[in-house]
């Protein structure tokens, strides 16, 4: 029979087995066997085998000695554990090992089916649910792109198109993804669309708005201090809403999620707006007016964020928290990093402990000028991936498992996302134009009109200006802008780069997230 499903049953005792294994060649199996650990390898090593069946109770080489040796032959056979014992020790040993199920005996044939099927073709049922749901749910997304209105029920909307997007790139199915991707770029076009009408609104009035940068802190920080509980803040620089996603089962081995939210980032959805807005609790032409030594213009080469302790503390001050002891570290490098974690106990006495962790937004920096980062991240996909690596190896998650230990509230946030810019918009102005590719700010631009979201007064959206005449200009979904002079080689070099500072779902809506330790 071609494409027959190969059995290697593995038992002591097989003799008394025979009713089980005559069972599942009727179904169609071919079934090997052996009475022992040391000839089950010497078959393993011989023979291609879709699965292994495997006592764990067996004279010589025992059933988890013959499980660790199979997994150096063949990583990811899987393995079928069967045991009369259900001590709790052995089971904890064989998953550990990475079974793919665990049966008790005595066992009747169809459970032996059963786990077959589980082992071998969950994949393929996984797949089929998958393809099936998402098809009706396309149906859902669409309907609700003609009739969303509502800031929540964007925010509601990105997160299904996240859900779908990181389920369907299991299935390796290119079709389904690049119908998603469709589907996330017209979303993103009518979301751009959304802001453009309700932003000025969102500024002045908090009421109908959404939670946006300058309001964190006072009505999610603020409350939890005066009810006399510690906070640690993580400010992940850069990270969007399925960054998170990623890292969370990694942080959940020593957190338990209290709550999951998202608030929007201010525009421009660049560091030196959004963060500053954060920890000073204001927009910033209200940062400018009252401090106007401490706001750097973003054409200046001085660095834009050298101030967040300050605004931090003022706005604690505003808040009426000033008799909180606060703290507050960056994380520029690996280095900084580790030197945090391995000092942690020193910040055990204050009440608000704030960290600002940089890489993230070093890693979407690095995409554009390393070529080995652009072949790593690729995609949303490679750029998840990378994510995921760094923080499993960082000094982050190092520093995490020790704030579990702990009894404080912890807020992982963020100041902006980030988005994979594909389509150039051909943009001129003056020399002294910014630089970001995703929003410009300055005098007697000249522009796609349909490509951006305009502001020309833009004191009224809460944003300082240099001069009388300046305007910003916010580049809409996946848009960048580019110069006419030296267009192509412009549009190669930064095209399929990760940029913030304009306006998509993936920059403005961004998670916060309130945990505890297990610890």
């Amino acid at each position: 029979m071609e494409n027959t499903t190969r059995i290697l049953w593995v038992d002591d005792e097989i003799d008394m087995l025979k009713p089980h294994i005559l069972f599942l060649e009727q179904k169609g199996y071919a079934v090997d066997t052996t009475n022992n650990g040391d000839e089950a390898l010497d078959k393993v090593r011989e023979t291609i085998y879709d699965i292994v069946f495997l006592d764990e109770n067996m004279p010589g080489l025992s059933g988890l000695e013959t499980l660790q040796r199979l997994k150096e032959i063949r990583e990811s056979l899987p393995v079928v554990m069967i045991t009369k014992s259900e001590e709790e020790r052995i089971m904890e040993d064989a998953i550990g090992e990475q079974i793919a199920d665990y049966l008790i005996k005595p066992v009747n044939p169809n459970q032996i089916l059963l786990s077959l099927k589980k082992s071998l073709q969950s994949r393929r049922f996984v797949t089929e649910r998958t393809t099936s749901n998402y098809q009706q749910e396309f149906r859902k997304i669409s309907m609700e792109l003609a009739e969303v209105r509502t800031w929540k029920d964007w925010a509601q909307l990105y997160k299904k198109l996240i859900y779908w997007e990181m389920a369907l790139e299991k299935l390796e199915d290119e079709g389904l993804q690049q119908i998603l991707i469709s589907q996330k770029g017209e979303a993103n076009n009518l979301f751009s669309r959304f802001v453009e009408s309700e932003y000025r609104d969102w500024i002045e009035d908090a009421e109908d708005a959404p939670l946006l940068s300058h309001r964190l802190i006072k009505q999610e920080v603020a409350p939890v201090l005066r009810n006399g509980e510690r906070v640690m803040m993580v400010v992940i620089d850069n990270l969007r809403y399925d960054q998170w996603k990623v890292i969370q089962p990694m942080v959940e081995e020593y957190f338990r999620v209290e709550s999951e939210d998202t608030f929007y980032s201010i525009l421009p959805t660049a560091t030196q707006f959004a963060r500053n807005a954060l920890f000073a609790g204001m927009m910033p032409n209200t940062i400018l007016k009252k401090f106007p030594d401490k706001w750097v213009d973003d054409t200046d080469d001085e660095g834009k964020n050298m101030h967040e302790e300050f605004f931090l503390r003022a706005q604690m001050e505003l808040l009426g928290l000033k008799d909180k002891k606060v703290n507050y570290t960056k994380v520029t490098n690996h280095q900084s990093g580790k030197k945090l974690s391995d000092s942690f106990a020193n910040t055990r006495n204050f009440d608000l402990n704030v960290v600002v962790y940089n890489f993230v937004d070093m890693l979407s920096h690095s995409k554009t000028e390393m070529e080995v980062i652009k072949e790593l991240a690729d995609d949303d996909r490679g750029y998840r991936s990378l994510t995921e690596s760094w923080f499993k190896n960082s000094p982050l998650l190092a520093l995490m498992r020790q704030i579990a230990e702990t009894n404080d509230r912890v807020m992982i946030t963020t100041d902006h996302g980030t988005i994979n810019v594909t389509e150039p918009s051909k943009l001129v102005g003056q020399r002294d134009l910014s630089t970001n590719l995703r929003y410009k700010a300055g005098r007697n631009m000249s522009y796609e009109k349909r490509d951006v979201f305009a502001m020309e007064d833009p004191e009224k959206f809460g944003l300082p200006k240099r001069n009388l005449s300046d305007e910003y200009v916010f580049a809409k979904s996946d848009k960048f802008f580019a110069y006419p002079n030296n267009y192509n080689h412009y549009v190669k070099y930064f095209r399929n780069t990760y940029q913030h500072g304009g306006l998509s779902m993936e920059e403005m809506i961004i998670p916060f997230v309130w945990m505890r330790g297990k610890g």
